[in-house]
């Protein structure tokens, strides 16, 4: 079963966080272009959080923008 995905937007930094789990140190990071940041899991290589930086100007711009990751989404199961 995957992790649930959480939403959070700093609107200090400007930046949209999406988590699969907390960050932690241990984790590396990858800019993936278009200023989103991929927390990578060190010992997998999966991608447990982005950041989406300028998030705020993105939206006033009216911009649409992709996420360069692969996803497979389903409904997560009731606890």
């Amino acid at each position: 079963m995957g992790a649930k995905l959480s939403f959070k937007y700093d609107r200090d930094a400007d930046i949209l966080h999406i988590d699969k789990c907390p960050p932690y140190r241990e984790q590396e990071s990858e800019e993936l272009g278009d200023d989103v940041i991929a927390r990578l899991n060190p010992k997998t290589g999966e991608i447990e959080n982005l950041e989406v930086l300028f998030f705020s100007t993105r939206l006033l711009r009216g911009e649409i923008f992709e996420v360069p990751v692969e996803a497979e989404l389903h409904i997560a199961a009731a606890k």
